[in-house]
Formats: C-alpha cells, sequence, structure tokens
C-alpha cells in the first residue's frame, strides 16, 4: 500500500492537472462549449505496477498505454482521472487535504477553480463561463511542454 504523501510527491514529480476547453460541433450534437478536467500521473511501461496501486489508492481512474510517436521516448502508461464525480469527490477532497509542495501546486488551484466554477456554472452566462475558464487556463503548467489547445478523444483504457 502507498501512503498519501507518496501521492503527493509522485504527483509533484510527474503529475499534471490538465484542462480542455471543446468549442460546440454540431456533428456531434454539442452546441455548448465543453469543459473536461483531467488528472494525469504518466509513467514508464516498467512502473505500470506502480500506476496499479495508485489507482488502487483512489479508487477510481483509468491506465492507458500513452501511445508516444517520438524517437527518443520510451513506452508509457498514464494513470488518469477524469470523471466529474471522481474530480469532485475524490480528488479535489484529496489534494485540498494533502498540498502539493511545488509548483504544481498553482496548477492544482487553478484546476480546482475551473472545476468547481464549471460545476456551478448556473448563475454565469455561457459566454462569462467560457471567457473565465480560458483566462485561468491561461495561466496554468507555464513553462511546460506546448499542448494543443483542443484534443480528440481516445485512449485504450487498461
Amino acid at each position: 500500500m502507498i501512503s498519501a504523501d507518496y501521492i503527493v510527491g509522485l504527483t509533484d514529480g510527474e503529475g499534471c492537472f490538465y484542462v480542455n476547453l471543446r468549442p460546440p460541433d454540431k456533428s456531434l450534437f454539442r452546441v455548448n462549449f465543453s469543459v473536461e478536467t483531467h488528472f494525469y500521473i504518466k509513467m514508464r511501461a516498467d512502473e505500470l505496477k506502480l500506476l496499479e496501486k495508485v489507482k488502487k489508492f483512489f479508487g477510481c481512474g483509468a491506465i492507458y498505454l500513452q501511445k508516444e510517436k517520438r524517437l527518443n521516448h520510451s513506452v508509457c502508461y498514464r494513470f488518469e482521472i477524469n470523471a466529474q464525480r471522481d474530480i469532485h469527490e475524490v480528488l479535489i477532497p484529496f489534494f485540498d487535504k494533502h498540498s502539493l509542495q511545488s509548483a504544481k501546486k498553482k496548477n492544482y488551484l487553478i484546476f480546482r477553480r475551473i472545476a468547481v466554477l464549471f460545476k456551478n456554472r448556473d448563475h454565469l452566462k455561457p459566454g462569462e463561463v467560457v471567457k473565465e475558464i480560458t483566462k485561468l487556463k491561461s495561466q496554468m503548467n507555464l513553462g511546460a511542454r506546448r499542448v494543443r489547445e483542443s484534443r480528440s478523444l481516445g485512449g485504450n483504457a487498461k
């Protein structure tokens, strides 16, 4: 069994809090912007057992094969939590109680604000929510490698 402190340290080193905004797409019957919140921990394939322990610790999430096209990168697996219920009932309470120590703490706090704002969006007009979330998202993961603004759905759940 791994401890909460271990999870915090692993997240400080290998974790990522990510927010994706998906624009309306009538072909997918999506008439409004959609906001997706993701928490990842990515590890080399030889650390798959560790990711399985992380998944067991949280009691939610999934492990995916991380397809990597860059020649200098090895095969990896990614533990991910993205279900809104799990984000609000498991992930946020965990990191509120067990504080991150690295610069990722700032990313977590912004991620948390976005997740809560989107969940409680009834008091704002859709355009206001998207504008506020876009502003907050622009402050996340500064200095990290460039990530596309929108992503397609996919993955190989394990």
